[in-house]
């Protein structure tokens, strides 16, 4: 048996997964071009007070996506509680902001990674299920809460984090720091061996500890950041309302694997990319802009996103076959 007989199937697979990848970019590119047609023509869509909001709501909701692409990525489908995450990370900037924006946005991304890193030990160490890990956390986290904040909305100090509610140049500044994060993100699965080794026990994760990759530390370092650009979405979350509390993260992890599945992230892990991620961010936004426009009830915008996702989801499994 020689090198050929690995070399061939190998390049055969990166074809097929390239084929694969043009077909899902296809489907998703007409679908966004048919997507921006609508938002044009829809009135008041293109209006100041509308496009700011859209970029509040991207910025946030693509923090949050970018964490859970990591996730994704390394074969742990995704996550629960990253919503819970944002929004207990949220109200601990909100209390400590009158100690200074850098301190309490500091001590919001320190409570998320302590959050996911042991998360990501459970997983990592005993193999736990990711999903039932996720739902015990999200209990915990909201439990917690509760306890210490007695179900209250906490309120950031003054103008601490007004800077977050400024622009630079004409461009928001959470655009430009959801901007800053995908550009992080992207560098560290293309740049790092981590990224490298993330792809890898996402693709095979039996391959990867034979290849003597460290498997625990590399899925607790893909929930570390995750609770780093979930960490600066509680940040951004915060500002944005002047406020901390745990209402204000509802939904954000539908969105977010809505985001990361709708750009190409195979949802089995091993295949994807924050840009793409990016790009799912993107058409799920204006999809939700668009649908609170046309005045439509939040139960009917999870339909139709869902019915999104789960063409996504279609696309991908017929890419496979």
């Amino acid at each position: 048996m020689n090198a050929s007989t690995f070399v061939r199937p190998a390049s055969a697979a990166r074809e097929k997964y390239r084929a694969s990848m043009s077909m899902h970019a296809m489907a998703v590119g007409c679908a966004m071009a048919a997507l921006l047609v609508v938002a044009v023509l829809t009135p008041g869509f293109i209006s100041l007070p509308n496009l700011i909001a859209l970029t509040g709501t991207l910025s946030l909701i693509g923090c949050v996506a970018i964490g859970m692409t990591f996730i994704t990525l390394g074969g742990n489908i995704m996550s629960f509680c990253l919503g819970a995450t944002c929004a207990a990370a949220s109200m601990l900037v909100a209390h400590l902001s009158d100690a200074g924006a850098w301190l309490a946005g500091l001590a919001g991304v320190a409570l998320a990674l302590v959050i996911m890193v042991v998360q990501g030990l459970v997983i990592g160490l005993f193999r736990a299920n990711p999903l039932i890990v996720s739902i015990a956390s999200l209990s915990l986290i909201l439990g917690v809460t509760q306890y210490v904040a007695g179900g209250q909305t906490i309120y950031v100090s003054g103008d601490a984090l007004s800077m977050l509610k400024s622009r630079v140049l004409g461009v928001p500044a959470p655009l430009l720091v959801f901007v800053a994060a995908v550009v992080v993100g992207e560098l560290m699965l293309r740049f790092t061996r981590f990224g490298y080794k993330l792809i890898l026990v996402g693709s095979n994760f039996e391959a990867a500890e034979v290849g003597g990759i460290s498997t625990w530390r590399t899925t607790v370092a893909a929930y570390a950041a995750a609770g780093l650009f979930t960490g600066v979405a509680g940040i951004l979350l915060a500002a944005r309302y002047g406020s901390g509390s745990m209402e204000f993260g509802v939904g954000f992890d539908y969105s977010a694997i809505s985001a990361v599945l709708v750009g190409g992230t195979a949802i089995g892990g091993g295949q994807g990319s924050v840009l793409r991620t990016m790009f799912g961010v993107v058409f799920i936004a204006v999809m939700q802009s668009l649908l609170l426009l046309y005045g439509l009830d939040v139960q009917f915008q999870y339909l139709l996103i869902g019915l999104v996702v789960l063409a996504a989801i279609l696309l991908q499994v017929r890419s496979k076959s």
